[in-house]
């Protein structure tokens, strides 16, 4: 028999506004959305908690901390990927588009290949029903780097690819065009000396000389191959932005500056930025700040980056800063879903999966109260 469930006298998170209603959901879809405070026999009585669509997280590292919980540590990766799926459904996340490096540097032992390897165990354990939410693979494509073209090919359209971004992390440019914030990076996160950090400069921007325009070049009829969106990472500058918008991209990953957010918008590209740089009031490597981009109008996407916890968390904020919950929720539900073409979530509405999360503001912090995942709950 076919389960069903009403989640009643709730604040309904709407595409476009927020309502007293229910959502009644059977078996993996949801059947019907009603207005009014009616709690019929057997429903749940929300108590006017909000009801929202599942997040949809299109950014997150969140299993290469798993993977890597400490320097040189490598965690059986079953277990790091249950963890993982679990912690996010924790968080209200019920679909998530898992990152992974690809392209490495073998000559520096930096950056050691690892994402063919690692998805074949996450798709293991998805055949095997024993993950909460639904997962996606978000390849983030080096071009600085020797090996990106040979680990793209070892990729294919059955690899469930939703989103592939182009990095370039040459020094000198984009996130790290402040040559002083990379070199307080790179020595406080992998103890580099003065002069390992001169030599880590000198590499990459030799390989970017001998490899970038190739490796471009390759990312973009990859993406094409696999069916998945092609996103832009860190550009900065109005011409940088150009240059995205003639590979067709359609997302863009962390502008760096407002120049690079208004041209995004001027050619249809849409920004994400990340949940914890709203929460800090700013980017910890001195970048444009994401408030300051959602107040200028040019944030449409939130993504969790490092920190699963801060999706809900910054768009709830978001939606208390507009006064406009339905705007904040829309960043991590509907926009995210719609631009690597997922049609069929994001939205609370008749016929749409039931990805469905219910949760309280307490002194401005969400507190979940449930999570369903296709119908199912997870958390």
């Amino acid at each position: 028999m076919t389960e069903e469930m009403i989640l009643a006298n709730a604040t309904l998170v709407l595409p476009d506004e927020t309502v007293t209603g229910s959502v009644r959901i059977v078996g993996e879809s949801i059947a019907e959305i009603a207005t009014g405070a009616a709690v019929p026999a057997g429903a749940v009585d929300c108590g006017g908690d909000y009801v929202s669509p599942g997040l949809v997280e299109l950014h997150t590292d969140n299993l290469e901390r798993h993977i890597q919980p400490r320097p040189k540590v490598d965690w059986p990766h079953a277990a790091a990927i249950l963890a993982h799926d679990a912690e996010l459904a924790s968080t209200g996340i019920t679909t998530v588009f898992d990152a992974m490096r690809i392209g490495s540097i073998p000559s520096g032992n930096r950056y050691k290949k690892y994402a063919r390897d690692l998805s074949r165990e996450l798709w293991e354990l998805r055949e095997q029903d024993a993950l909460k939410i639904s997962h996606f693979l978000h390849l983030r494509a080096e071009v600085c780097s020797e090996t990106l073209v040979a680990e793209l090919d070892e990729f294919g359209p059955e690899d469930r690819v939703g989103l592939v971004s182009l990095m370039d992390h040459t020094p000198g440019q984009r996130q790290f065009r402040d040559m002083s914030q990379l070199e307080a990076y790179m020595k406080g996160k992998h103890g580099m000396t003065d002069d390992d950090f001169l030599q880590h400069v000198a590499q990459l921007k030799a390989l970017r000389d001998r490899y970038g325009d190739q490796h471009e070049v390759e990312t973009v009829k990859a993406a094409q191959r696999f069916g998945a969106m092609l996103a832009s990472h860190d550009d900065t500058t109005q011409e940088q932005v150009a240059v995205s918008a003639g590979h067709g991209i359609r997302l863009a990953e962390f502008p760096t500056t407002v120049e690079a957010a208004r041209a995004c918008h001027d050619h249809g590209i849409k920004v994400m930025m990340g949940a914890p740089n709203v929460i800090r009031g700013g980017s910890h490597s001195g970048n444009v700040a994401a408030q300051e981009l959602a107040d200028l109008g040019h944030l449409d996407i939130l993504s969790s980056d490092y920190v699963p916890a801060a999706l809900l968390l910054s768009a709830a904020r978001l939606g208390e800063s507009w006064g406009d919950m339905a705007r904040g929720l829309r960043t991590v539900t509907q926009t995210p879903a719609r631009v690597v073409g997922l049609e069929d979530r994001g939205e609370l509405r008749q016929g749409a999966r039931a990805d469905v999360i219910r949760f309280r503001l307490r002194e401005g912090a969400p507190a979940l109260n449930g999570v369903w995942s296709r119908g199912r709950r997870v958390a």
